[in-house]
């Protein structure tokens, strides 16, 4: 897939607001960056992140209903606000 910039801005701040809502760090350069934000939308219950979400999907050919684990992220997000601290180590969380 190629990232051009309306992918890049969407990807940016879709990653802000998942952030501030859900404590999920995503950094762009994961190799599964795209999934793990789309997990993450559907898992949100702000309106405007799920339209970032349904954006960012159409904008990376993927299909935003079948995204992959999302028990997994968000039972991730839980265990990252209760722990305070998570780190991206080679693409695994390493929580602290």
């Amino acid at each position: 897939m190629e990232l051009n910039k309306a992918v890049l801005d969407c990807m940016q701040a879709l990653r802000r607001k998942l952030r501030e809502e859900q404590a999920v760090d995503i950094r762009l350069s994961q190799t599964d960056a795209i999934s793990a934000m789309l997990s993450a939308c559907l898992a949100s219950s702000n309106e405007e992140t799920r339209q970032l979400g349904q954006r960012l999907a159409q904008l990376s050919d993927m299909p935003y209903q079948s995204a992959p684990s999302v028990p997994a992220l968000v039972e991730a997000a839980h265990v990252a606000a209760r722990s305070g601290s998570v780190r991206i180590y080679r693409g695994q969380r390493v929580y602290a």
